[in-house]
């Protein structure tokens, strides 16, 4: 999520888990393991709610993967089968935001030490936000710095390409206006969305029953391909072409379709589930 201060990005994110459906027994056993070996398991007790972590800024590589003298998890193995939260997404230390390219890709993480060699699970969604420049306020002509655009496109060069390659979703978070936003009428609420997405959950679990994976996240691209339309798969590879996505952001564009295509609960990925999911691709500042 990209927007200036106040815009509620950050509350956001902290409402994604209340939308995610409970762990499965098998989950919740895998993230209690992790919680119990590092120390962090609450009264001994095995939570079936999605876990939630939003580590400072300032956290290091060891804090974000995992590491120290007993080779302990870190936030991205404490955030297994669930919500990883990185606000200020440039002020993180690049080499810790470069650490986490191998477990957002892979689903694990390994932590090498002298004394200890030891591998993680680290299936997260990861959500991160910041704003679109250092000033925070890009866009607004009444208050962005003198040095825009070029501000925006130095803060936002703080982050690799492979590592935005990784990122399915990028959304502009514009703040609405305090007049508004006291007469803005009330909106979907939380319960009929995690109604939404527990369905669509079930939708993918029976459609990949028996083959050992659950999502469309952790399903091979074969299997996501099959259930696109011929002119959905056709505007994917000319829309990728003409992008410039990577192999990666390819696959991934496919996956995202085939969940919006899941929540509207529709059996067949068509031409807007692509579009949309395209327009979804990160763009630089001004393109």
């Amino acid at each position: 999520m990209i927007g200036p201060p106040g815009s509620g990005k950050s509350m956001l994110a902290a409402r994604l888990p209340g939308l995610l459906p409970d762990l499965s027994p098998m989950e919740a056993l895998e993230v209690s393991l992790v919680r119990s070996v590092a120390g962090g398991l609450e009264s001994g007790r095995i939570s079936a709610r999605p876990p939630f972590r939003d580590p400072h800024h300032s956290a290091s590589q060891a804090a974000l993967t995992g590491g120290g003298p007993r080779a302990r998890p870190g936030e991205v193995s404490l955030a297994h089968r669930g919500v990883l939260f990185l606000d200020e997404l440039p002020e993180f230390p690049r080499p810790a935001l470069e650490a986490l390219r191998q477990p957002l890709e892979s689903g694990r993480v390994t932590v090498s030490r002298a004394a200890a060699h030891v591998s993680y699970p680290a299936r997260v969604q990861l959500v991160a936000a910041m704003n679109p420049c250092r000033c925070g306020y890009l866009g607004d002509a009444a208050r962005e710095c003198g040095q825009a655009p070029r501000c925006g496109e130095s803060y936002q060069g703080k982050l690799s390409g492979p590592l935005i390659d990784r990122i399915d979703l990028t959304i502009e978070v514009q703040p609405i206006p305090p007049r508004e936003l006291a007469r803005a009428p009330a909106g979907e609420t939380s319960a009929t969305t995690a109604t939404r997405v527990a369905t669509a959950r079930t939708l993918q679990r029976t459609r990949y029953e028996g083959l050992g994976f659950a999502t469309n996240a952790e399903a091979p691209i074969q299997a996501i391909r099959d259930g696109f339309a011929p002119e959905a798969l056709a505007l994917a590879e000319t829309a990728s072409e003409r992008l410039g996505l990577s192999n990666r952001g390819f696959t991934r564009t496919l996956r995202v379709a085939r969940s919006i295509a899941d929540l509207a609960g529709e059996d067949m990925v068509g031409r807007a589930h692509v579009a949309e999911a395209l327009s979804f691709r990160h763009r630089k500042p001004g393109g």
